[in-house]
């Protein structure tokens, strides 16, 4: 999948984040460390989402945007691919902008 390719499905799936959810979730990401689906579910402390919630979000990250990685191991711990930190970022600070 191209990086211009993600940048259109990353636009499209944060323009339905309706509760800020999805964008605080790639902050959390932005700070460079590893992350279980706990850690994160702690992280967000948000009441509209259940631990499953967090973990479909993530999934849906890693799979159909492709800008997560997964590090395996007795919890997996999830991760932004370093070369997707630049593009997230970017397209974050827009968002900000605009509201």
């Amino acid at each position: 999948m191209s990086k211009r390719e993600i940048e259109v499905r990353l636009r499209k799936y944060l323009e339905r984040d309706k509760k800020g959810v999805r964008k605080k979730l790639l902050e959390i990401f932005l700070h460079g460390e590893k992350y279980t689906t706990d850690e994160i579910f702690s992280k967000l402390s948000c009441t509209e989402m259940n631990i499953r919630g967090i973990s479909a979000m993530v999934g849906l990250m890693g799979s159909r945007l492709g800008i997560l990685k997964t590090e395996l191991g007795e919890k997996n711990r999830y991760f932004i691919k370093p070369e997707y930190e630049e593009l997230v970022k970017s397209i974050l600070e827009e968002y900000k902008e605009s509201e």
